[in-house]
């Protein structure tokens, strides 16, 4: 799986603002804690709020808190909200695209990717992230040891 840095800054402000609890974050305040520029940063948030993820609040006392509960936004939430769906071949969902010949079972292959990621990205919220308290599933995978070796097979 391939995360792009606009995922990886959403995910990481997400996180920032669950960490915050209900009182507003502004950009610079994101952008510093997690070192990252905040110029992209607030076009990152800014499609967040479109994906009715966060709220914007203007003024002295502004900047952004979470639209809902981080308990109820999901990793794959995010993604979603600045990649676009989590599991894409060329550009197209998994179940819009078709193989001929001995290529044919790569669709299945490309569905089950989804459903695997969709079982990891959907079972863990901000809250979980931002209090490090991840579901038992997400820190046994984590545990294995071949799981951190990008050169073994998992």
């Amino acid at each position: 799986m391939r995360l792009s840095a606009r995922v990886d800054y959403a995910l990481r402000a997400a996180a920032e603002l669950a960490a915050a609890g209900e009182g507003p974050t502004t950009v610079g305040e994101l952008a510093k804690e997690q070192e990252m520029p905040p110029k992209y940063l607030e076009n990152i948030l800014l499609q967040m709020r479109r994906a009715g993820l966060v709220r914007g609040q203007r003024g002295p006392e502004g900047g952004y808190v979470l639209a809902r509960p981080a308990s109820q936004i999901s990793l794959a939430d995010v993604i979603r909200a600045v990649d676009g769906p989590l599991a894409n071949v060329r550009g197209e969902r998994p179940e819009h695209v078709g193989y001929q010949g001995a290529a044919q079972a790569l669709q299945q292959v490309w569905i089950a990717l989804r459903a695997s990621e969709r079982a990891i990205l959907e079972a863990v919220n901000l809250e979980q992230i931002a209090k490090g308290e991840l579901p038992p599933r997400v820190t046994e995978l984590a545990a294995d040891p071949a799981a951190w070796d990008s050169h073994m097979p998992v």
